[in-house]
């Protein structure tokens, strides 16, 4: 038999207005002194008026700190953290995207446990305790609110995470009305982003790939593939936010225990060097790692059971590489249907910049173990420029 280990948030709220309706569970979880990290964007839009104010008419003190970027730096962090023991807070709540999930993960974990930031890189190397937490997603796709990662940049370009089940939060709360004001592209972008975390933990050559994670990514997928049209192109859709909002989730419990691979490892000097978002370097790369992979037995076996759940084919006869290739367009023609870039060119990027992007790539070592098919410097050059 198989052995594997399984985790997920111990406490997850869904549903419009979630966030009030479970107020007092909230406060007693993060207790009288609340560090909120959220992002200016957030804060314009009044995204997060009821929430806060809905807190400081429960507790002692709410310190807002509203400075996360996307793909946040470690400066940010570090100011994350100063102000927290400055403050003395009790409790830690992340409100918005993947950014401020990340920034208040490690922000919850330094001033629970005071480790230095050099130490906890890397996967399981975190010893806690940490802050109590709690995180509020604002658009579909990372996932973050139920998985024990948080990616942040260091220097000018290179993304360096921490993975450890000591950053899952206490609580989850995820209302799916906070996703409608979302623009068509970044409903776009994010919603790929989730579909890439379902397939890849699907097709993990992780050891703790397991069949809990499979199930997670199987009905993540078709939540998000039935839903993201509707979304993207009718953001008012209620149902559709709803059906996002819970893929993403889905998504994030299979990624967070069956990890990521090649996509994301490519994916983080897209991102990194060119400050594209998240989401969209997924998207960019997504169908090109797919190919490469497809050439493993594993990996095409793994794309065709997918085809099989998702969009599958009036001709059963039809064999594995065939229906793991058309998986694959179907993803790529998914992704210019939502009116995202479909090559590097289109957003900027040079040809040129494709070995330094394959260079920092194989940095990524603790996702590309993952990937079902063994990938070298050359062939990321190779896959960037076939996406190029």
């Amino acid at each position: 038999m198989d052995s594997f280990n399984f985790n997920t948030t111990p406490g997850i709220r869904f549903g419009n207005h979630s966030f009030l309706d479970n107020l007092e569970e909230i406060r007693k979880c993060l207790g009288d002194r609340i560090l909120f990290i959220t992002d200016k964007g957030i804060i314009n839009l009044g995204l997060a008026n009821n929430a806060i104010s809905s807190l400081e008419d429960a507790s002692e003190l709410v310190v807002i700190f509203d400075e996360v970027e996307p793909d946040p730096s470690l400066s940010t962090l570090e100011k994350a953290i100063a102000i927290g023991q400055s403050s003395k807070c009790t409790g830690v709540i992340g409100y918005g995207g993947g950014s401020s999930m990340d920034v208040a993960k490690l922000t919850s974990l330094i001033l629970g446990s005071s480790e230095n930031l050099d130490s906890v890189w890397g996967v399981g190397a975190a010893c806690g305790p940490r802050l109590p937490l709690v995180l509020v997603p604002t658009t579909a796709g990372t996932g973050s609110e139920v998985t024990p990662v948080s990616i942040i940049t260091v220097g000018e370009n290179e993304k360096r995470g921490v993975s450890s089940s000591i950053i899952l939060p206490d609580l989850a709360i995820l209302d799916p009305l906070l996703t409608i004001g979302l623009p068509q592209k970044i409903t776009a972008a994010t919603g790929v982003d989730a579909m890439v975390h379902a397939i890849e933990a699907y097709s993990s050559k992780n050891k703790n790939n397991n069949p809990i994670s499979r199930m997670y990514a199987i009905e993540a997928l078709k939540l998000l593939i039935g839903s993201i049209d509707k979304a993207v192109f009718h953001g008012d859709n209620e149902k559709a936010r709803a059906n996002m909002l819970k893929g993403s989730m889905f998504a994030g419990i299979a990624f967070a225990n069956s990890p990521v691979a090649a996509v994301h490892a490519l994916a983080y000097p897209i991102g990194g060097i060119f400050h594209i978002p998240h989401g969209l370097s997924n998207a960019l790369i997504l169908p090109y790692v797919l190919r490469f992979n497809q050439l493993d037995q594993k990996a095409a076996h793994a794309y065709a059971d997918l085809c099989d759940y998702i969009w599958p084919l009036e001709d059963p006869k039809k064999g594995i590489q065939y229906k793991s290739s058309f998986f694959i367009e179907k993803l790529a023609e998914l992704s210019e249907r939502l009116g995202l870039e479909a090559r590097l060119r289109d957003v900027g990027i040079p040809k040129e910049s494709c070995e330094k992007m394959a260079k920092e790539s194989m940095k990524q070592t603790r996702l590309l173990v993952n990937n079902p098919r063994c990938i070298t410097e050359k062939d990321s050059l190779d896959i960037y420029l076939a996406a190029w």
